[in-house]
Parts: C-alpha cells; structure tokens; sequence
C-alpha cells in the first residue's frame, strides 16, 4: 500500500463576493447581502480574519430576514472561530439578540483547543519533539494543521503540513536539528484548518510565535576525551609497573663487564 501524501492547501485573499455581500448589507439590501455571503461561504479557502468576518456577516443579514436558526448558526460558528468575538450594539436588535442567545450557548461548552508541548533542555544536536493534542473541537472543524517553523533571524518559515487526531489524540512533529555550533531560539505557530483549507484556530502568529530554547555545548577537549585519557593512562601504569620491578629486583651474582682490548 502507498504511502498517503497530505497537500498543503494555502488560504488566500477574500473572494469578491465577501466584499460585495458585506456592502450589500450595510446598504440594508438583504437579499442581495445572503446571495452573495452563501456563495462566499462555497469558495476559499480563507486566512482566519476573513473567514471570521464571513461568519459575522451571514449571522446578521439572516437576522435582518428575521431567519432566526440560520442566523443562529453562523453565530455560533463564528464564537468557535473568534470565542471573545463582539458585534456592534448598533446594529438592529434583530441581530443584538440572536448574538446574545449564541454566546449562551457558547459559553455552555468548550473552546476549540489546541494543546501543543515539547520537552525542556535541549541542545543544537536534539531534534523538538512536538506533541499536539486537540483538548476540544465542538464544532468538529479542527482537521489538519501547518507547522510554521524556523530559526530566529533566518528568515522564512519552513511549512509542514500533517493531519490532526480526534480529541483527545495527540500526533507528533520534528523540528530538525541543524549542527548549529551557537544557542538558538526555534520559532514556531500552528495554523489549524477544516477539511477544505479554512482557518480555523491559530496556535501564536508569525508576530507573536513560541519560541524553543536550544544550547550549544561546545566538545570536549582533545586531551580529556576518553581515547585520549585511555592509552595515555595505560603508559603511565606501565611505567609505574617498571620503576616498582626495578626497585624489587634482588641483585645479580655476577657483574656484567664490557671490555675492550687495545689493537
């Protein structure tokens, strides 16, 4: 059996029915501003700000159309995008309402989680570890995720895209060890998504990443490595064995004597 490949699928800029929707609505043409949304919420697939605005706006046109349970819905989808989320209390009381009754509701259950830990103590030659657990999905969105890691001040980010596990499962990722021959600071987030590439939760920011301490410590010297101690250390017991001999040795009866006659 092959093996399975996960592709990396890039949330891009808005489509121009988001914007063209939003317009509609704040011109209180409803209709207009619910076609529009609903073929918006079809496309993508959006970075996470987008996708919350999407929501936000789908919630009140169907509340301006006094559809109360659709507008429901996309509130309460929008609170598990953006759980401390707040609309203008200038808007219609249509909206204001059905809001308050999806934070209720919010607030009765869990917040879409990540849980994201990595051992201590590290050094340049020790790969991280991440284990990611998903703690909650409610809404059932929490899919797949990229790693977005690099080393302080190199510059780009390396993408690694992999699949989430049920709630309560937990996968692992490898940020490589580099050989680097200084300390450095890794640099990380997760952007977690749905099945057709939404965002759905960020674990930090490319502003705001967590950050990996690893240490370098620089090699033994030459003349305390253990090759080096081993033989140098055999010498010296053979020399010790000889002065020991050489001073317990009962002398010899006979006298050795080198002559030399004359020509």
């Amino acid at each position: 059996m092959g093996a399975s490949v996960l592709l990396l699928v890039i949330a891009g800029a808005a489509p121009a029915s988001l914007e063209e929707g939003a317009a509609a609505l704040e011109q209180f043409r409803t209709d207009d501003a619910v076609a529009l949304l609903e073929r918006a919420r079809d496309q993508g697939p959006y970075l996470h700000t987008d996708y919350v605005r999407l929501y936000e706006q789908l919630g009140i046109a169907y509340a301006y159309q006094e559809r109360t349970d659709p507008s429901l819905r996309a509130f309460e989808m929008l609170l598990g995008l953006s759980p401390g989320h707040a609309i203008r209390y200038t808007l219609s009381p249509k909206a204001t309402f059905t809001f308050e009754k999806a934070r209720k509701l919010a607030a009765e259950r869990p917040e879409p989680t990540l849980d994201v830990g990595w051992s201590r103590d590290l050094t340049v030659d020790n790969p991280v570890t991440l284990d990611v657990e998903v703690v909650a999905d409610p809404l059932g969105f929490l899919k797949r995720a990229t790693l977005h890691w690099r080393v302080r001040g190199a510059g780009g980010w390396n993408l690694v895209p992999f699949q989430l596990a049920p709630p309560g499962g937990r996968v692992r990722q490898l940020i490589p060890a580099l050989g680097s021959k200084r300390s450095e600071t890794v640099e990380m987030y997760l952007v977690a998504a749905d099945e057709k590439g939404n965002e759905v939760l960020l674990h930090g920011s490319p502003e705001r990443p967590r950050e990996i301490a690893r240490k370098y410590e620089p090699p033994a010297p030459w003349y305390s490595r253990w090759q080096v101690l081993v033989p140098a250390g055999a010498v010296l017991a053979a020399a010790t064995g000889a002065v020991v001999f050489a001073a317990t040795r009962p002398p010899s009866p006979t006298a050795e004597v080198s002559l030399t006659w004359p020509r």
